[in-house]
């Protein structure tokens, strides 16, 4: 069978955060988010026709700052997170998280150059901004709990927090804060949660190890020291497989763990 050509889609912004909507099982569509420092920073919505192999578009405002990376609910399609560099009153640059809303009906347009001018589109809906401030300045990941997303955990410096997320009034509450502490106070550079066991164990990259939390007693459950030579990155867990692990670091390596030969 031939190769269909690539579809490219142009941002008129740098961009560095992507993420898919995976509660949307209907249609492939993703969200990108942009970082700009002198405009409005703006969230792409696109989704991908198979058919015809093409994209369409809706593109709304994300006025809080440069988004530095999106995380989608696993069962609500309008829902997802940003973490992004707020300026504060005083001209410092901080890292905030905040949950969002998109329209339940997104109005999408073939994909055509991006327009220079801003003022015509929307505005994203703000459900709730997450007050991390006594925990740090620098909010790097938000994750979902990936069975029924009423859970969300965020990376702030060296504190991972547990939140749970009420649909009735769409806020979040503080449940729970585990501290990391090493020589040096390393932040944590990224989190998986594992679709395994009741959704009990989030797993984090502390400079180039990685440590497991047990949510539930809020205590280490296993850990892989020296698991890169540089900083840890990235790591997700096998949805099919539950001891399974994959991570990737600075170090230029990816690598695949049985977490049962943990300790």
């Amino acid at each position: 069978m031939e190769d269909e050509a690539a579809v490219i889609y142009g941002i008129e912004f740098p961009a560095r955060s992507l993420a898919a909507l995976t509660a949307e099982t209907d249609t492939v569509c993703f969200l990108v988010g942009t970082q700009s420092l002198k405009f409005d920073n703006q969230i792409h919505f696109l989704a991908y026709d198979e058919e015809t192999n093409s994209l369409s578009k809706s593109i709304f405002l994300h006025g809080a700052g440069e988004v530095w990376h999106l995380s989608c609910s696993p069962t609500d399609k309008t829902l997802f997170s940003s973490c992004y560099n707020e300026v504060t009153q005083d001209g410092k640059c901080e890292m905030r998280a905040a949950i969002w809303k998109l329209p339940d009906t997104l109005p999408t347009d073939d994909v055509t150059p991006p327009d220079d001018s801003s003022a015509s589109f929307p505005n994203l809906e703000k459900l709730t901004k997450l007050d991390t401030k006594k925990y740090g300045k620098e909010v790097g990941r938000v994750i979902w709990e990936p069975s029924d997303g009423d859970r969300i955990v965020s990376l702030v410096d060296n504190n991972l927090l547990l939140w749970d997320l009420a649909r009735s009034d769409e806020t979040t509450t503080l449940t729970g804060c585990i501290t990391v502490e090493l020589k040096g106070n390393p932040k944590l550079t990224c989190a998986a949660w594992n679709p395994h066991q009741s959704c009990s164990v989030v797993a984090a990259g502390v400079d180039t190890a990685i440590k497991a939390f047990d949510l539930r007693s809020m205590q280490q459950a296993w850990q892989i020291e020296g698991a890169h030579s540089q900083l840890v990155r990235e790591m997700d867990f096998n949805p099919n497989r539950q001891y399974f692990l994959a991570t990737c670091g600075d170090d230029c390596m990816a690598k695949f763990w049985d977490v049962r030969n943990s300790h």
